[in-house]
């Protein structure tokens, strides 16, 4: 008898929701890599105020990518996820532009990011509220 197990390491789209996962692995593991190099390697090179800049781009990376985490186990397929995904992208995005290049102008480029957060969190509690009203 073969004791090889011939259950998936990835769960079924029954158990979870693919996608958002995916979303929150790459924005999750680059979030780890993104801020370990910000501690060993750009710790010297870049002032005190773009490091800072640099740090808060890892810190709303992170902090997006668990919550499309807990999105994608609940199974949760509605439009907030992409939301979140888009602001975390321009948000971060933008921060870390300008931690690089030094060029402050970029930072007006972040509260579009921020905004588009604010959309995915809204149009989740509406959808979370539609679920509730349907249950």
């Amino acid at each position: 008898m073969n004791s090889v197990s011939t259950t998936p390491a990835i769960p079924s789209s029954q158990a979870a929701h693919p996608p958002t996962l995916f979303y929150a692995a790459v924005l999750g593991g680059s979030a780890v890599a993104l801020g370990a190099f910000g501690a060993h390697a750009l710790k010297n090179t870049l002032e005190p105020k773009y490091l800072q800049i640099y740090e808060t781009a890892v810190r709303y990376q992170m902090y997006h990518a668990l919550a499309l985490l807990a999105l994608g186990l609940a199974r949760w397929k509605g439009r907030s996820s992409l939301w979140l995904l888009a602001g975390t992208l321009v948000f971060s995005g933008s921060l870390y532009l300008l931690a690089f290049t030094r060029v402050d102008i970029l930072g007006a480029i972040t509260p579009i990011g921020g905004i588009l957060q604010i959309i995915g969190w809204g149009m989740l509690a509406q959808e979370a509220w539609k679920w509730h009203k349907l249950r």
